[in-house]
């Protein structure tokens, strides 16, 4: 049974770097095929997806994130990682880690970040 878990700070001031780290147990993050995700659930609103690393190292970014985002991983203790550069409080929410990339088959429990001074 896979499972991730997220972890970071749950508060981070404005302008800031929001890091967040997803610790893998149960399959390797570079297993073949295997996609790892990133996703968001602002107070209120949808999921958004935000970026994903593959099995491979590939990244791939939100249109609408990329500018800011940053996807990477370290293979020797199963994790990958999150960095959103210059947040603003529009950036709180849920943030979640799962595996997958179209379809999601694991999901972490999530982590709120808030973004406030």
């Amino acid at each position: 049974q896979v499972q991730l878990q997220e972890s970071g700070p749950g508060l981070v001031k404005p302008s800031q770097t929001l890091s967040l780290t997803c610790t893998v147990s149960g399959g390797s993050i570079t297993t073949n095929n295997r996609y790892w995700s990133w996703i968001r659930q602002p107070p209120g609103k949808g999921l958004e997806w935000m970026g994903a690393i593959a099995y491979s190292g590939s990244t791939y970014y939100s249109p609408s994130l990329k500018s800011r985002t940053s996807i990477s991983r370290d293979t020797s203790k199963n994790q990958f990682t999150l960095q959103l550069s210059s947040v603003t409080p529009e950036d709180t929410a849920v943030y979640y880690c799962a595996r997958g990339l179209d379809t999601i088959g694991y999901w972490g429990q999530g982590t709120l970040v808030t973004v406030s001074s």
